[in-house]
């Protein structure tokens, strides 16, 4: 009877792709384990299990005799496979043992050391039969079918790894041949070689092998490594055909493929199955189901998943928090964004470029200045590379929100880092310049645009439009207007609305240069641009015209195109037409809570208003406070008005300053607060001398 005694375990065992299994548990403590027996289970022929780590020191399987599983490589190959199999039996040996260190040099660690070598010699040879026979007699020929398993197991080379199994087919008597060739398929799962593993299996029915679930989780999981999830489904639906049951880790690898093979609703449909019957999922399935949600928009979803892993003790990866971070940007929510990156480092993750991008994306995206030029400035102090569209992204950002400065020097980091510029970083750098009015800066950088082979786009052209407005250079707006046209560019929303902005800065001699232009652009805004200009105040229904041109328009330039409208409306002294457009703000929604009432105060807010709107708004609210007292309705004991406290992004001028100085010329009571920014406040006694004084 022969007596096998190795301390590596995870030699006789096949690995699992998707997820490892625990060691086997040590014996009971009061048994005397020189003569305890193991039980066949852990025999590496019947086993299909993933190989169990770190139990070298704790589990020892000690060769006292030879051990036969199969013929060596002999002569007559026929007559050796009558001789009988030998049982083996093993033996577990204390490691504390003064006889370890012995048996552990006759144990099958020695041989499985030697196996590594000649996995290592295969590796390296050329695919050719003639040479894999002469590596491996170089090497002796005494050889079992444990021996082949681990040779195989071992190998990385999918060229040669089909002749060695060939070679151990014609030279051993195989008891599980589909062990064998399990092994060879995970070599070509290691080489990311999804067609030789097919090759594989076309052979093994040719030779009647039949598969079982290990062949097709190795092939599945190939296909995954391939990046071919549809190859991944088509082997998972095959299983059936040849009887083989997925198990709950085969069924969580599929819910990735399903997902990344864009059948959702399947990846779902497991992913809920999973949660019912606490399979075991890992972080890369986890990873997709929140993928499939980011896409879907559900980014709620994707909390929910995150919050479920953690619920069931899975630990997020990398991987995972990257692509979290990546579905935050998406929401637009860098808040949630940045809590889960502080969960990250909390959890001793590194952050690598994908996390730096995912986050300096959804920064940008928000405005959220300060965090993404920190993220920005992280990544080069690591010597990290930006590509073109993180560099634009920060430059898109610095434009939003006026670091016309803090652009520049990114510009200049983007050019020596050897990074050349397209056509949407010409574009928001020539938005600063053309924002801060620098005409000479915005056309020169429009030159280097020209000479890097970029024709302006749209962007480009509405940028320089409001550049050349801020300095009234009327002419040129109506160039750049006319280039347009040319380049067979279509005048979006946003196009028309800068040109309406436009015509509200300019001189009133010169309004007729740009209402042709706007009739071109949007015969509808013309239409309600040329009854203001030419101060067409009979015929014509004006209100039914603008409600047509705002109801037209795209939602978020609504509020733009009233602003303009009233502001040009004040320019003109229509403050009747202001009146009829704020009220048809107001119907429309457009402008909501301008006025509100409260027992203690009635307030004026005006916060999301044009300076022209603003004005028109408190003349309308001034007139409401009039009729109120003539109806007898009691003041609170307070009145204010909300301007706000912000600036403009390119300008030091905001609402507040330029309202004060109107209200003084009102000689109205309103005085700035000391304790709330942008509030004018006043005493019901103040406001009720005052309107009398009015009327």
């Amino acid at each position: 009877m022969a007596y096998h005694l190795c301390s590596s375990p995870s030699s006789l065992l096949l690995e699992r792709q998707q997820l490892p299994i625990p060691p086997p548990p040590l014996p009971p403590s009061n048994l005397r384990f020189r003569g305890l027996t193991h039980r066949p289970k852990l025999n590496f022929l019947s086993s299909q299990l993933s190989a169990a780590a770190a139990t070298t020191q704790q589990l020892a399987h000690v060769a006292v005799g030879e051990t036969v599983t199969g013929t060596s490589g002999g002569e007559d190959a026929q007559s050796e496979s009558r001789k009988p199999v030998k049982k083996v039996n093993y033996v577990w040996v204390n490691p504390s043992s003064p006889r370890a260190s012995k048996l552990r040099q006759s144990s099958y660690d020695a041989r499985y050391a030697s196996l590594v070598e000649v996995s290592k010699a295969l590796d390296a040879c050329e695919g050719v039969y003639e040479d894999v026979q002469r590596v491996v007699e170089g090497f002796g020929d005494n050889w079992i079918e444990q021996d082949a398993v681990v040779i195989l197991n071992n190998m990385t080379n999918c060229e040669t790894a089909p002749f060695v199994l060939r070679y151990f087919q014609g030279r051993l008597r195989l008891r599980r041949e589909v062990v064998l060739y399990n092994v060879t398929l995970k070599v070509f799962r290691k080489c990311k070689n999804l067609p030789g593993a097919e090759k594989v299996f076309d052979e093994m029915l040719e030779r009647n092998v039949v598969p079982d679930n290990v062949t097709f989780s190795t092939i599945i999981s190939c296909a995954r490594m391939s990046y071919l999830p549809e190859k991944a489904v088509e082997w998972f639906e095959k299983m059936s055909q040849f009887g083989c049951d997925p198990d709950e880790v085969t069924y969580s690898a599929m819910i990735d493929a399903y997902g990344r093979a864009g059948n959702v609703s399947k990846a779902l449909g497991l992913y809920d199955r999973a949660r019912s019957e606490k399979w075991r999922i890992d972080p890369v399935t986890f990873s997709t189901v929140i993928k499939i949600h980011g896409l879907s928009g559900n980014f709620d979803g994707c909390l929910n998943v995150y919050e479920e892993m953690k619920a069931v003790g899975a630990k997020p990866n990398l991987v995972l928090y990257n692509t979290l971070l990546d579905a935050m940007g998406r929401a637009r929510r860098p808040w949630q964004a940045k809590s889960i990156y502080r969960e990250m480092i909390s959890n001793g993750l590194t952050p690598n470029w994908t996390t730096y991008a995912a986050l300096l994306r959804a920064y940008g995206k928000a405005r959220y200045a300060e965090d993404a030029l920190q993220v920005y400035k992280e990544m080069k102090e690591k010597n990290m590379d930006l590509n073109i569209v993180l560099y634009n992204t920060v430059l898109a950002m610095c434009a939003d929100v006026g670091h016309s400065e803090k652009a520049l020097e990114i510009f200049e980091d983007m050019k020596a880092s050897g990074v050349q510029p397209d056509s949407w970083t010409f574009s928001s750098l020539i938005t600063i310049y053309s924002c801060s009015g620098k005409v000479v800066e915005a056309e020169g950088m429009l030159d280097q645009m020209l000479a890097s082979g970029y024709e302006p786009n749209i962007f480009v052209l509405t940028s320089l439009i409001q550049c050349y407005g801020k300095v009234n250079q009327t002419d040129d707006v109506v160039r750049t207007f006319n280039r347009c046209v040319e380049l067979g560019i279509s005048p979006d929303d946003r196009f028309c609305g800068c040109l309406l902005n436009v015509l509200t800065q300019t001189p009133k001699e010169e309004l007729g240069k740009l209402t042709s232009c706007i009739e071109t652009a949007n015969p509808k805004l013309g239409l309600v641009v040329r009854q203001l200009v030419g101060n067409q105040v009979e015929g014509g229904d004006f209100k039914k015209d603008a409600s047509d041109l705002l109801n037209s328009v795209d939602i978020e330039v609504k509020k733009a195109y009233c602003n303009c409208l009233i502001d040009l409306c004040i320019n003109l002294d229509l403050l009747e037409r202001a009146c009829e457009l704020l009220e048809l703000g107001l119907n429309l929604q457009i402008y909501r809570n301008l006025q509100t009432r409260s027992s203690l105060q009635w307030s004026l807010n005006l916060k999301s208003l044009s300076l022209g709107a603003a004005l028109t708004a408190l003349h309308v609210w001034m007139n409401d406070l009039s009729k109120a007292l003539e109806n007898g309705e009691e003041l609170p004991a307070q009145l204010g008005i909300n301007t706000g406290h912000g600036k403009h992004r390119y300008s030091e001028k905001g609402l507040a300053g330029v309202f004060e100085s109107h209200l003084r010329e009102l000689n109205a009571p309103f005085h700035e607060s000391p304790e709330k920014v942008g509030w004018f406040l006043t005493t019901k006694i103040a406001a009720m001398s005052w309107l009398a004084s009015r009327t």
